[in-house]
């Protein structure tokens, strides 16, 4: 059996870049759980609510730190 090919490294996006974008991605992942949890929530779901809630509270968390780093720069 051959050796599978070595995998090619990815090279960092610019900085500039990946803030503004993962701050863009945070936001759409806590807008998302936030419909996830409501959802849980009516179908009597309470502890998958919870942890959905929870979420949305660190998906926030991370896209105001990342707000706060793209206005450092």
């Amino acid at each position: 059996m051959a050796a599978p090919p070595p995998r090619k490294k990815r090279k960092p996006a610019a900085k500039s870049t990946r803030d503004g974008r993962q701050r863009e991605a945070a936001s759409f992942i806590a807008e998302h759980l936030i419909d996830l949890a409501r959802v849980a929530r009516r179908y009597k779901l309470d502890l998958l609510g919870f942890v959905l809630d929870m979420g949305v509270m660190e998906a926030r968390k991370m896209a105001r730190l990342q707000g706060k780093r793209a206005r450092k720069t």
